[in-house]
């Protein structure tokens, strides 16, 4: 059995206090791209439409051009669609999450690892 990973690295782009973007918010691009919908990517990530639009809507008013255009009513050409922006920052973020990867195997990494304790110590009362 492989020992759990002691420290975790996690890209996260801030807009002000807002996260432009996240591993959540790009597996939510990909899930978009795929289903061609807001409601049907959320359902595929076990979220509601309401959490799913919130997210698409952070994204949004947070990058200079919109990620995600939707298409309301009944006709063919309804739902979401990844823009051509949308696509550049998600493939640019996937980039930057392999490099993080990489620094997994970097000897800062494994020295930071080694250092840290498996538990934390028990809290000193007060």
């Amino acid at each position: 059995m492989t020992a759990k990973p002691k420290l975790k690295l996690h890209a996260r782009i801030y807009c002000g206090d807002e996260i432009a973007m996240g591993p959540g918010k790009a597996d939510l691009l990909d899930a978009i791209d795929r289903e061609g919908s807001i409601s049907a990517a959320g359902r595929a990530m076990g979220m509601s439409y309401r959490r799913a639009w919130l997210l698409v809507d952070a994204m949004n008013r947070c990058w200079k051009a919109p990620l995600v255009e939707t298409v309301a009513g009944g006709g063919r050409e309804r739902g979401a669609r990844v823009t051509e922006t949308g696509r550049l920052v998600l493939a640019q973020f996937r980039d930057l999450q392999g490099l993080m990867g990489a620094l997994g195997r970097s000897d800062e990494y494994r020295a930071l690892e080694t250092a840290v304790r498996d538990d934390p110590l028990p809290a000193q009362g007060n």
